[in-house]
């Protein structure tokens, strides 16, 4: 697919920010016909370094807040300042996923590209954790590295060149997803479906030079990346749903 949006930010800069395959390409696939009304706040859930939470502000016009558990606020409030957004457009926040510190149904919408699989495996993570910050009506975005069918019972050895099983045990194909999604209570499925840019967004990740990239070459020149994919996640909480 085409990429408008995300080639803007196709610099040697701004891609040596990236911790994974390219995230602005996963969030323009993943909000492509996106339903999230104009200047919403949203909350960008696993923002990293956050240049994700920028592509969110700068093209999609919505009040970004970048939530992260690993980054440093004061390092990313510098970065959103040269990208030309201030306070009023982004702000950065560290939070932990499992305890946002947000008021209840503060967002309009949820954006979380390549990190939901590390803490939303949970089934009752959706109605205990993230759905009481959303407001009735409101959607969430998820865009998890997955596989194209869960073979965690035999593992494939071009994946083991990079990654070990506890790591591997992050991935899950699209089914394990509808399931885990369909057991929450406060909102419905709009979307789990593979997504198509696996093979640009890991193109632009190996071609980084930092360790973590480096490491994952091994996997992927072996062939490892038929077995891997993305999923696109869509929610949209009930109306009426309300959980204290």
């Amino acid at each position: 697919m085409n990429y408008p949006l995300s080639e803007k930010y196709q610099t040697p800069a701004l891609m040596a920010k990236i911790m994974g395959p390219n995230p602005l390409k996963l969030e323009e696939e993943l909000l492509a016909g996106h339903r999230i009304p104009a200047k919403a706040t949203v909350c960008d859930l696993g923002s990293g370094q956050g240049l994700t939470s920028v592509f969110l502000a700068k093209e999609y016009g919505w009040r970004v807040y970048a939530a992260d558990l690993w980054s440093d606020p004061e390092e990313n409030r510098r970065f959103f300042a040269q990208m030309g957004l201030t306070d009023a457009q982004i702000v950065p926040v560290k939070a932990d996923a499992q305890a946002l510190p947000f008021e209840k149904e503060f967002f309009d919408a949820v954006v979380s590209t390549d990190s939901y699989n590390y803490f939303g495996r949970d089934p009752a993570f959706l109605d205990d954790k993230l759905l009481p910050f959303v407001k009735s009506g409101g959607y969430i975005y998820i865009a998890v590295p997955g596989m194209k069918k869960d073979c965690h019972d035999r593992l494939p050895p071009e994946l083991l060149l990079s990654w070990t099983p506890e790591q591997l045990d992050y991935l899950h194909d699209a089914d394990y997803w509808r399931r885990i999604v369909g057991r929450c209570r406060g909102a419905g499925i709009l979307t789990v479906a593979e997504m198509e840019s696996n093979e640009e967004v890991w193109a632009d990740w190996l071609q980084q030079d930092n360790e973590y990239a480096v490491g994952d070459r091994k996997a992927m020149e072996a062939g490892g990346g038929r077995y891997l994919n993305f999923i696109r996640i869509v929610l949209r909480k009930y109306l009426i749903y309300n959980r204290l």
